[in-house]
């Protein structure tokens, strides 16, 4: 007989087994805190979309909806049993509009399994006429998203992101501001130390295209690009900005001299940009402009900002955020303004135990050793009253012998042995044993209530 199929994991996900889901756990409820103290409400997203929902928004020939995301026909949307049905009109009346109350639809939709939430959100917001509700609308999100990347070190093919949106209202620098000041107090509050903000401007619709023709020119020179990777120059047509971000070392010195997008902004972009500085200098944000720091989306203007933390070696950003103004209304809403970011929880929960942040686990407070028959309703009492209070209680299935119990409460970290025999049950003083030291009290019901709540 041939062994069993041991199944693993799929490359690239992983399992997540307590203690670390504490981490996690201590993470997002921190999230949960900070944000609503920002105004922020919770929205809660599908896991997949229409593939034509991150074309739009992300771009279709991106590496991100070309190359990495998980698409699939939809099998529900069954587009080709709708035909069949509608050929079927002539002998059978009634046929197509059986197809039509069935639900069937002449178009056989892709879908993708979200590789970001930004889009989802902006979709939500269309879709739910948010348009109609004071202005902003202030959302955050928490969940996994998906992309067919080469799983390393803080890179998986089933991520996790927290993230946060503001729709609506207008382009004030403040509220770009308190974006970054919400984030940035998050960070400190699961203390997170040495975590630093990198900010640029990117202009907008009038003055961007002129420096992106700019950069194109100078790039393409042939002194230049012929000093340049092949993904660089492949940038040039495709995306010059996308130059910018080049890790490769040979291209550091060539990137450096060349032309920088605060020279070139129009003068409501640079007032802009300077009005955001002022008002995360308000907030005791301290900051860095990198001039480097891009967003090559089209949508994308103004504002941009990155966060990288400490212990993650070379992939050490943890956040990144922008505006785009122009977003909603290439999902086919309104005219929108917008900003956002997004946090890879993955990597925040690496530097953080890098950082040895993570928060000590919870201990279990009261193992109940109960034995004999007679013991048992007392021990099932006794767990109710103790979980109702609070505490963490373990209470076993079946009745075990006095070392034995003793000996499992010890290994499962708990702090007391509630012991429950025939004559604790008989004269109602419960035993109670400090594991620590071994020392031991007697205690009725309510004394050992207020005994542990001290």
């Amino acid at each position: 007989m041939s062994e069993k199929q041991k199944f693993q994991a799929i490359k690239g996900t992983r399992d997540l087994l307590p203690p670390e889901t504490a981490l996690w756990n201590h993470v997002e409820h921190t999230a949960h805190a900070v944000f609503s103290t920002f105004g922020f409400g919770e929205i809660r997203l599908p896991i997949f979309e229409p593939t034509e929902l991150f074309a739009r928004a992300v771009g279709g020939e991106t590496d991100i909806v070309s190359k990495e995301m998980y698409s699939f026909p939809d099998p529900f949307d069954l587009g080709e049993l709708y035909a069949r049905f509608r050929s079927l009109e002539s002998i059978s009346p009634g046929a197509g509009h059986f197809a039509s109350i069935a639900g069937l639809s002449p178009d056989n939709q892709m879908i993708s399994l979200r590789p970001e939430a930004t889009a989802s959100v902006c979709r939500a917001y269309i879709q739910h006429g948010m348009h109609s509700l004071p202005q902003p609308v202030k959302l955050y999100y928490t969940g996994p998203m998906f992309r067919r990347e080469r799983p390393q070190k803080g890179r998986y093919r089933q991520f996790y992101q927290i993230g946060a949106e503001v729709l609506g209202g207008t382009d004030a620098p403040a509220i770009d501001a308190e974006v970054i000041e919400m984030v940035m107090t998050f960070f400190a509050r699961l203390g997170l130390a040495g975590v630093k903000l990198d900010i640029n401007s990117i202009g907008c619709r009038e003055c961007r295209p002129e420096y992106v023709k700019l950069l194109k020119a100078e790039l393409s020179k042939p002194e230049i690009k012929e000093k340049l990777g092949a993904d660089s120059q492949r940038r040039i047509e495709t995306n010059p900005l996308r130059v910018l971000d080049s890790k490769l070392e040979s291209e550091q010195p060539i990137i450096e001299k060349l032309p920088r997008i605060a020279e070139h902004l129009c003068a409501a972009c640079a007032a802009h940009y300077a009005s955001v500085k002022h008002n995360l200098v308000l907030r005791n944000v301290a900051y860095h402009e990198n001039w480097r720091l891009v967003r090559g989306l089209d949508y994308y203007m103004r504002t941009t900002f990155e966060i990288t933390a400490p212990g993650l070696g070379s992939q050490n950003a943890v956040c990144g955020g922008g505006r785009y103004d122009g977003l909603i209304e290439i999902l086919g809403g309104l005219p929108t303004k917008g900003i956002g970011f997004a946090i890879g929880e993955d990597r925040l929960i690496l530097s953080l135990q890098e950082a040895g942040k993570a928060p000590a686990p919870r201990r279990l407070d009261v193992y109940v050793a109960w034995m004999g028959e007679k013991a048992y309703d007392t021990a099932v009492r006794a767990a109710r009253a103790l979980r109702g209070a609070g505490f963490a209680v373990e209470l076993p299935a079946t009745a075990q012998k006095f070392g034995k119990a003793l000996g499992h409460a010890d290994k499962l970290g708990a702090r007391y042995a509630l012991i429950l025999g025939e004559d604790e049950v008989a004269s109602g003083q419960w035993t109670l044993k400090t594991l620590s030291d071994g020392s031991q009290s007697k205690f009725t019901e309510p004394e050992l209530l207020a005994h542990l709540k001290l």
